[in-house]
């Protein structure tokens, strides 16, 4: 189910979704990719890993929804801190400039999980 934006900026959608024609840009914003997904079935516009948490703070999470709060703040403080992740996210908002973009992830709880910090940074400074 897309999670749209009302303002018509960026939206997320999981990445095994069929695409749509109003998806605009896809991004997949996870750094591991899918299982069981075929790069040729996935449709991107592009694989931004970069944004993505790092691997040690994913694996602290583990998609636990008591966690969100903490593993929020300190996803942020990585998208602030590192340059890397920062440039990614500069390049996401750019995208989202340009015309309808949607954030793919592969993960099941989309209101737990990393791409929904990325979309309210996203509208945030968007």
């Amino acid at each position: 189910m897309a999670h749209k934006s009302s303002a018509g900026g960026p939206h997320i959608r999981r990445v095994y979704e069929a695409p749509e024609p109003s998806d605009g840009a896809r991004v997949l914003v996870d750094r591991l990719w899918p299982r069981g997904l075929a790069k040729e079935d996935a449709r991107l516009t592009e694989w931004c890993k970069a944004v993505a948490p790092s691997t040690d703070l994913r694996r602290w999470y583990g998609h636990d929804p008591e966690r969100f709060a903490e593993f929020a703040d300190r996803y942020r403080e990585e998208l602030a801190r590192d340059a890397v992740a920062g440039e990614a996210l500069h390049h996401l908002r750019a995208l989202a400039d340009d015309g309808p973009l949607t954030l793919l992830t592969a993960t099941k709880d989309l209101p737990h999980g990393h791409v929904q910090i990325l979309l309210e940074e996203l509208r945030a400074t968007g």
